[in-house]
């Protein structure tokens, strides 16, 4: 039975329910650049969420909260899970924007990132995140970056308001399949969470369109010399698809509730979702496949993971006591970067044959050694795809090779002046004909030494949740 203490003061709230949100990824702010306004406080320039380090690990916002950790829902995998004997708390609106705008003022914070439990039902939960909302673009005239996490199951009108008023929106997919969302989230289905997300992309292609822009997010700008490349049909996305998500037919597009005067974009910084990793037994390869398919269909600009922590005992979970999977975690996002930004595609990097990624070198690197084929690569004449897919070198360092190549001849000494890790890469290049030493280019060799060389930064990373700890309000003197 449910601890339930209706008189905490507003400080016993906020250590509840900011506690109870540290599981909650996906606390950025990158995609929305808004300036500060007359008569209103703060502004969202990208980038602008402040971040601490959780107890495991993660990066999180200085006020990320929950409006409740009360819900009606039994996840098994979620500490606020109805069945969970704990203290429940529940801010109110105007509880949340006083907390917001105090903090602001004193420089702790620089943006809100809200989330919720399921108090009641999903449309009277969103009801009260909309009104603390309004409450602080209006009333408080706050003009900060804003992410909210939103209700699947509610009323569209809700989901509207919230994009209108949120810089970036999330609906959080928690399981990769629809299996695992049966044997955890028995509450769940895949159809209430994907519909809204649905609405969302179409609402935000109308939005960009209005505008004059592409209706889908572009993701590889930085990347022109990919467009005729001989890894092309390994994008994303063509052009084409980019238009019709914003004009197929069947669309969804979603209206606020009595807003209609209401001037500002929907979502600017786009929407996100989060997977649990490690609370049930998907390999790599599915996950990977289902984040493509949601950046695909559905436009998100982040896929979050999030590494499952032990906090409930269940037999349909790991142990407790078991460590979250931290360093799995860092090569999922690290794959999630080369997706979005390198032109790979997930069964490039990933097979059925070999499911996961080998934990001890990035996935990069772990896809090198399983196309040895194509390697050593000579600097002086490939192609820039090719020069992007080497270990050790990213789009800035392929840029300058690309550019300084035209006028001379490279060597080693220039490589690593232009941003080269050649730690990583002298394995997999050559200089005029010559590599930096005498490898074999062999799996095993290569493997062993990439081991080696990421022995200190592998550690570091699953061990995380032991180098930092949980900032406190105390910290900042609050109290």
């Amino acid at each position: 039975m449910n601890q339930i203490i209706q008189d905490y003061t507003t400080k016993e709230k906020l250590n509840i329910l900011a506690d109870a949100a540290k599981y909650d990824v996906a606390c950025t702010s990158s995609g929305s650049d808004r300036r500060g306004k007359k008569g209103f406080l703060g502004n969202a320039e990208a980038a602008g969420i402040c971040h601490s380090f959780a107890a495991d690990g993660r990066c999180i916002s200085l006020l990320k909260i929950l409006m409740t950790n009360h819900c009606m829902y039994d996840c098994k995998y979620c500490v606020n899970r109805v069945s969970n004997d704990i203290p429940r708390a529940t801010f109110t609106p105007q509880e949340i924007c006083e907390i917001t705008i105090e903090f602001y003022k004193r420089n702790y914070i620089e943006g809100l990132f809200l989330s919720s439990g399921v108090l009641k039902n999903p449309t009277y939960t969103m009801e009260k995140m909309c009104e603390t909302l309004l409450l602080l673009r209006n009333q408080y005239k706050f003009n900060g970056y804003i992410h909210v996490k939103t209700i699947p199951g509610a009323a569209d009108e809700l989901l509207a308001t919230a994009g209108h008023l949120a810089d970036r929106i999330s609906v959080n997919l928690e399981l990769p399949t629809q299996e695992s969302l049966e044997k955890l989230a028995p509450n769940k289905s895949f159809q209430t969470i994907l519909d809204p997300m649905e609405k969302v992309r179409d609402t935000i292609a109308a939005h960009r369109m209005a505008i004059g822009k592409d209706a889908k997010f572009e993701r590889s700008g930085t990347n022109r010399y990919l467009e005729n490349s001989i890894f092309a049909k390994n994008r994303l996305v063509t052009k084409e698809e980019q238009i019709a998500i914003g004009t197929s037919e069947g669309k969804k597009e979603i209206a606020p509730y009595g807003m209609g005067k209401l001037t500002r974009s929907f979502a600017p910084a786009g929407q996100s979702t989060q997977m649990i990793i490690g609370a049930t037994g998907e390999t790599d390869y599915t996950l990977i496949q289902t984040t493509q398919k949601l950046y695909q269909n559905y436009d998100l600009r982040r896929v979050f993971y999030s590494a499952y922590i032990p906090i409930n005992e269940d037999s349909a979970l790991p142990a407790l006591g078991t460590a979250p999977p931290l360093l799995r975690e860092h090569r999922l996002y690290q794959a999630d970067w080369l997706l979005r930004f390198y032109g790979f595609q997930s069964d490039e990097l990933l097979s059925e044959d070999r499911p996961n990624f080998n934990e001890n070198v990035d996935p990069k690197c772990d896809w090198a050694l399983r196309h040895l084929g194509l390697f050593p690569v000579e600097v002086q004449t490939a192609p820039y795809d090719l020069l992007l897919r080497i270990p050790g070198i990213g789009p800035k360092s392929a840029n300058r090779i690309y550019h300084a190549r035209r006028y001379g001849r490279l060597d080693f000494d220039t490589l690593k002046k232009m941003g080269v890790v050649l730690k990583r890469a002298h394995y997999f290049i050559t200089c005029n004909g010559k590599q930096m030493f005498h490898t074999p280019i062999e799996e095993q060799y290569i493997t062993q030494h990439l081991t080696m060389v990421n022995q200190k930064e592998n550690w570091q990373v699953a061990h995380s949740n032991e180098s930092y700890k949980q900032m406190t309000l105390m910290d900042f003197g609050v109290g």
